[in-house]
């Protein structure tokens, strides 16, 4: 198991740890719903340094990027960062990730911990145009520091106005001490804040100095539990579970980062299936009587008929009910259908629900 730059104060904090993704990491500290709503409604940090990390540079990385992502980079100035996804060649999806430009010529592409290896040779198998890749991966850092009192419990600790970053822009800059950091308006929470890019080395200092700062506002260490409830209350997509090799953008929901204005990895065979119409959808439901829906789980229709499966699933903290993503029958994917879900024997009513779930208050 590798550990991350932080990893002993983790420990230290009394954190629970367990194996995600090849890395030792903290799932939760005091309960999953206490951290949850800090985030919700504070400040929390997460160790998110299991993230891969990928520049590169040259006059073609943009081409190579376009190449093989779904979005338009090219609308991409100095200082943005986009969500995008890697096409494979069958219609489904090798990962999503976030590009950001960060000079003329170079990018940085942010993927999952459990795909960087596939990711760097899926996209350097794609580099016939002489572009200079550097998989940094174990080089960096990545803090996220989510919550609606982000802005004003860090601004002690940069010289950034980081009330002035909009959603998915960014700065580079002096950031608790430290020079250069990457400070980024992004996150998988919903509830505003920031992600943090710094040098491991640097790690350690940031996290103090962050947690100085925070103290006032009640700042508090996030495990994973809670960022994937974060998360899923938001409906944003879980590779390995809503997305994978065999789902495609469309069928995914992902429609707006794809785009036909360019030719991109099976692009064309995305364009038919697009004026085709697709024969599932992901979607998301609520439970309307009481359970908790699971990965796998089936979802029924109200004679028994499978029609779809559940692709993630929990008991949404900030809303006190069941609430799940999954992919159903296009017919069945509109808004109030009525769905149920298969829980062991009991078949469970739902309705597809417009996502996200949790509106900000």
């Amino acid at each position: 198991m590798k550990n991350t730059a932080l990893t002993h104060i983790h420990e230290s904090l009394g954190a629970k740890m367990v194996p995600f993704a090849g890395y030792n990491m903290p799932v939760q500290y005091e309960g999953v719903n206490a951290e949850h709503e800090t985030v919700r409604n504070g400040v929390g940090v997460f160790d998110v340094s299991h993230m891969g990390e990928f520049l590169l540079t040259g006059e073609n990385a943009l081409a190579l990027i376009q190449k093989v992502t779904s979005n338009d980079a090219s609308v991409l100035e100095i200082g943005r960062a986009q969500y995008s996804c890697l096409p494979n060649n069958d219609g489904g999806i090798v990962d999503d990730l976030i590009v950001y430009r960060m000079k003329e010529d170079q990018y940085l592409l942010v993927v999952n911990a459990s795909n960087i290896d596939k990711d760097w040779k899926w996209i350097s198998s794609h580099n016939d145009l002489g572009v200079d890749m550097k998989n940094i991966s174990e080089e960096y850092s990545l803090l996220a520091i989510q919550g609606p009192k982000a802005v004003e419990a860090m601004q002690s600790l940069t010289s950034v106005n980081l009330s002035e970053i909009k959603y998915y822009h960014f700065e580079v800059g002096p950031f608790a001490g430290v020079d250069n950091v990457i400070i980024s308006a992004t996150g998988y929470t919903g509830s505003g804040g920031f992600e943090i890019y710094c040098k491991n080395s640097d790690a350690e200092q940031v996290w103090n100095k962050v947690f100085e700062a925070g103290a006032a506002f009640g700042i508090k260490p996030i495990g994973l539990a809670a960022r994937d409830t974060l998360r899923l209350e938001m409906g944003f997509c879980l590779y390995g579970n809503d997305i994978n090799d065999t789902t495609s953008p469309l069928e995914a929901g992902l429609g707006w980062i794809t785009k036909f204005t360019k030719t991109f990895t099976n692009s064309e065979n995305l364009l038919k299936q697009k004026e085709a119409g697709v024969t599932r959808k992901l979607v998301g439901f609520e439970l309307i009587e009481r359970g908790i829906p699971r990965h796998d789980y089936e979802i029924v229709d109200a004679d028994g008929n499978n029609i779809g499966i559940v692709t993630s699933g929990t008991m949404a903290p900030s809303l006190g009910k069941g609430i799940g993503m999954g992919y159903v029958k296009t017919e069945f994917a509109a808004v109030d259908s009525d769905i149920y879900i298969q829980i062991r024997n009991n078949k469970v009513k739902a309705k597809v629900a417009k996502l996200p779930f949790y509106k900000k208050q």
